[in-house]
């Protein structure tokens, strides 16, 4: 920011404003020029993968112009080409409010960053963020089922994929992500086969505990009836008086 200070009280009020608007104007078409051309020589350094050399260019044109998407975008690029992602991070999230219909793209990146860092929660919810602002974009919808495939959600990914394919029918990945969607739908088959026979032999166990308990239920039942009927039946055993010798 350009600040033009005037202070001459041989200079009337309305000429003093005249002057600072005209300061100002000249510094800022001086410094939107300067910008502009440290803003070229970057992307110039950028698209030659010259990331070292890109870097100072972009970082003052970020500092001159923080509402400049492309090159925060080329800047947090540069970050990670050079191993340094939290501040590739920092840079896609600051400047990810203000970047308009360039949203998608950043969230996309911000999405990579993580995923590249081995946070693939967080590179999920940016790539979430990146297809609700484009649903059309084919590679969030990849890496998305990609992320989600690291966090366990294997029928959200499977869902992903098949976007995927659908926004992309020519790709070059199509094979191999085909045989992906086959091995995971295998393994639901499998896993709801084994649940399946896992019930099934757990109703059977239960059954058969089941059957033994009313088998030793019936047998005690029993025991106990005959014990009833010979104290029932003494009333009718003989007696005898007297007493008993051994000889």
């Amino acid at each position: 920011m350009i600040y033009c200070i005037i202070d001459d009280k041989r200079v009337g009020v309305k000429m003093r404003k005249r002057i600072v608007l005209a300061l100002c104007a000249f510094f800022s078409f001086y410094m939107g020029l300067f910008a502009q051309d440290s803003f070229s020589r970057g992307e110039e350094f950028f698209l030659a993968n010259k990331p070292g050399e890109a870097l100072p260019l972009l970082e003052s044109v970020l500092a001159s112009d923080p509402a400049h998407v492309k090159a925060a975008l080329y800047l947090g690029t540069a970050y990670i080409q050079l191993n340094r992602n939290d501040e590739a991070i920092a840079v896609f999230r600051k400047i990810l409010p203000r970047s308009g219909d360039q949203s998608a793209l950043v969230a996309f990146n911000l999405g990579n960053v993580y995923f590249i860092k081995g946070e693939s929660v967080f590179a999920e919810q940016f790539y979430t963020q990146a297809v609700q602002s484009d649903p059309s974009y084919a590679s969030a919808w990849l890496n998305r089922a990609n992320a989600r495939i690291k966090n366990g959600a294997l029928r959200e990914a499977v869902s992903d994929y098949q976007q995927y394919l659908v926004l992309e029918p020519q790709s070059p990945k199509r094979a191999e992500i085909e045989n992906l969607i086959q091995f995971i739908n295998a393994e639901f088959r499998s896993e709801e086969d084994r649940r399946l026979a896992a019930e099934a032999e757990a109703r059977a166990a239960a059954e058969r505990r089941q059957q033994l308990l009313e088998e030793v239920s019936a047998s005690l039942q029993a025991a106990a009836e005959e014990t009833q009927g010979l104290s029932a039946g003494s009333e009718n055993v003989l007696g005898y008086e007297g007493e008993f010798e051994l000889e």
